[in-house]
């Protein structure tokens, strides 16, 4: 991977995803696999900062009306037992400007790191990502986050439809479920690496340092 045509995507490390109280821990979720990938995250970052990356972190919440909050998504969040925008220990649920709807204070972003604030599951739905990303002349995504199995894949899979090449750190990742994970993950290998390439956080941060990462 060439440094110059390559970013990091931080997929959602929310309070509300990965604190307790949060939109994740209301819907059954134990969030201490989100933040147990937390350093690995930051060693990315630190990484892809060194190097020069396009830093990008993704963050999924609504609009304080929710008026981008479609019938269908807002009836699986109640019958999740997290109703979007309704009231817990951080502000309202995954409702923009609330506390539990920004990133948790470790992976904060820095100035001039993009943050793409997104109504969906995937990072490109209703939001400018595609955008950024053509205007940075950026060919090829490393991607990190929660959860593997929705954010993640949903914005993996669209990024390789768009023709990014693409590689996932595994162990930067978590599922909402552990039993999830690993299917996850295997999927993103099949037919010869259909949904790019799955490095883990080491040799990523390693291949990082050398100026190159074969895709």
């Amino acid at each position: 991977m060439r440094r110059q045509v390559t970013a990091l995507i931080v997929i959602d490390m929310q309070r509300d995803f990965c604190s307790p109280g949060g939109y994740a821990e209301h819907t059954g979720m134990d969030t201490s696999r989100a933040q147990a990938v937390i350093p690995q995250v930051q060693a990315l970052l630190q990484a892809a900062r060194t190097a020069g990356l396009l830093v990008v972190h993704t963050r999924e919440g609504h609009l304080s009306d929710l008026s981008d909050c479609s019938p269908a998504k807002m009836a699986r969040s109640v019958a999740a037992g997290a109703p979007i925008g309704s009231l817990g220990p951080m502000g309202r649920l995954l409702v923009r400007g609330e506390h539990g709807h920004d990133f948790v204070d470790a992976l904060q972003p820095l100035p001039g790191e993009v943050v793409i604030d997104k109504p969906g599951y995937g990072g490109f739905h209703a939001t400018q990502l595609g955008s950024v990303l053509a205007a940075g002349g950026i060919e090829e995504l490393i991607l990190c986050g929660v959860t593997t199995e929705v954010c993640v894949h949903s914005t993996l899979r669209e990024a390789v439809d768009r023709g990014y090449r693409c590689v996932t750190v595994g162990d930067a990742t978590a599922a909402s479920q552990p039993e999830l994970q690993a299917p996850a993950l295997a999927m993103i290998g099949v037919e010869g690496g259909i949904f790019g390439k799955l490095l883990s956080t080491a040799d990523c941060v390693n291949a990082l340092g050398k100026n190159h990462l074969e895709a």
